[in-house]
C-alpha cells in the first residue's frame, strides 16, 4: 500500500487554564495558589489519508476539528503523539513543507481588506516563489473556474462573503499545495455559493488530485464531496470509514415517500410503518431497512399508488444520532 499522505498517531492537544474565584479576597488567593483546569482538545487521535481523498471531517462543536487541522498545519504543537504530512512533522515548519500544503479557514481572512485581492494574490507569488509564467497560468485557471476574473480589481471590503470566499480559494491555490485543509469554507453562504464552492472543489481534486480535508457542519458539502468521514466527538474519534457504511450502521429503517392517486386514511397506513409526515395524497413512512421492499411491493399492489420512492435516511439526521449517541453505539 502507498506511503499515506497525512498520518496521525496517538495526537493529543490539552489546554491549560486557570480558575479564579470572584471577588478581591478571590483575586488574592489566586496569586498565591492558582487552580489549574486542563481540557483535552483532542485525545490519541489515530487515522491516515492516502493521497487524492477528499475526506470529511466531522464532529459538533468543540469537538477538536479546527484543533487537529492546525496540528496537522503546523499552526500549533501537540501535546503529545505524532504526525505527518507529505512525510513532514507540521510543527518543525520547515519551507519545503509550507510550501506544499494550504489552509483555508471561513471564519479568517488570508486577504487584505482595504486592497484589490490581486494585490494579495501578487505577495503569495513572492512568498510561494511562483514563476512568472506559472502564476498567470494558475491564476487565470482559478479565477476562471470560481468565475471572478472581473473582481480582481475590486478591493476586498466590497466582495460579497461569497465571492471574497472564492478568492481565498484562488489565494490558497495559486502555488499547487498538494494537500489542503478546509475549515468550515462554506459557512455563512447562501446556498448559491456554496453550490459554486461545492462543484469547484470537486472538479478541482478531480483534476489536481489534491488531498483534501474538509470540516463542515453542512451536511450538502459532506454529501456531495466526500465518500469517506471521519467523525470525532470530544476529541476522540468514533468512526472512520464509508459514509454510506455509517448511515447502514447507524440507521435501522428507510424511509419511504408515497405519493397516491387519490385521498387514504391514516388508518389504512398505520400497518405499514411509523407515519412521520401525512398530507391527503402523500405520506412519509419509516419501515425497518430489511422489510422495505416487501413494503414497498404491498403499497402498490393494495393503495392507489401515483409514485413511491425509497431513500436512506437523511444524512444529517445520521450525524446528529451519532453525535448525541457517541459511547452507546459501536459504529468505528
Amino acid at each position: 500500500m502507498a506511503t499515506p499522505v497525512i498520518s496521525v498517531h496517538r495526537l493529543k492537544k490539552t489546554y491549560t487554564s486557570y480558575r479564579k474565584p470572584a471577588g478581591f479576597w478571590g483575586s488574592v488567593k489566586s496569586l498565591v495558589h492558582r487552580q489549574t483546569i486542563e481540557t483535552d482538545a483532542v485525545k490519541s487521535m489515530d487515522f491516515t489519508i492516502q493521497k487524492g481523498e477528499f475526506v470529511g471531517f466531522l464532529g459538533p462543536n468543540g469537538a477538536g476539528k479546527t484543533t487537529t487541522l492546525k496540528m496537522l498545519s503546523g499552526i500549533l504543537y501537540p501535546t503529545y503523539g505524532e504526525a505527518t504530512v507529505l512525510g513532514f512533522t507540521p510543527w518543525e515548519r520547515k519551507a519545503a513543507f509550507q510550501k506544499r500544503f494550504a489552509i483555508v479557514m471561513g471564519q479568517k481572512s488570508q486577504l487584505w481588506w482595504d486592497l484589490p485581492a490581486m494585490e494579495s494574490f501578487l505577495l503569495n507569488k513572492e512568498i510561494y516563489e511562483i514563476g512568472d509564467k506559472e502564476f498567470e497560468k494558475n491564476l487565470k485557471e482559478l479565477t476562471s473556474l470560481l468565475q471572478i476574473e472581473n473582481l480582481l480589481d475590486v478591493p476586498v471590503r466590497k466582495l460579497s462573503l461569497g465571492e471574497r470566499m472564492k478568492a481565498e480559494l484562488v489565494a490558497s491555490l495559486l502555488h499547487k499545495p498538494e494537500v489542503l485543509f478546509l475549515d468550515e469554507p462554506t459557512i455563512g453562504l447562501d446556498a448559491t455559493s456554496q453550490l459554486a464552492i461545492r462543484d469547484f472543489l470537486r472538479r478541482y481534486n478531480e483534476k489536481a488530485k489534491t488531498t483534501i480535508l474538509l470540516t463542515s457542519h453542512y451536511m450538502e458539502d459532506v454529501q456531495a464531496l466526500c465518500k469517506r468521514v471521519i467523525i470525532i466527538n470530544k476529541g476522540e474519534k468514533v468512526y472512520d470509514g464509508a459514509l454510506e457504511e455509517l448511515v447502514r450502521k447507524t440507521s435501522d429503517h428507510k424511509v419511504l415517500t408515497v405519493t397516491f392517486t387519490s385521498p387514504v386514511e391514516r388508518s389504512a397506513l398505520s400497518s405499514f410503518g411509523t407515519i412521520v409526515e401525512q398530507q391527503a395524497q402523500r405520506v412519509v413512512l419509516h419501515v425497518p431497512r430489511e422489510q422495505s421492499k416487501r413494503v414497498a411491493a404491498t403499497l402498490l399492489t393494495d393503495l392507489p399508488v401515483d409514485d413511491l420512492l425509497i431513500d436512506e435516511p437523511d444524512v444529517e439526521d445520521v450525524i446528529r444520532k451519532v453525535y448525541r449517541e457517541t459511547g452507546k453505539v459501536a459504529i468505528v
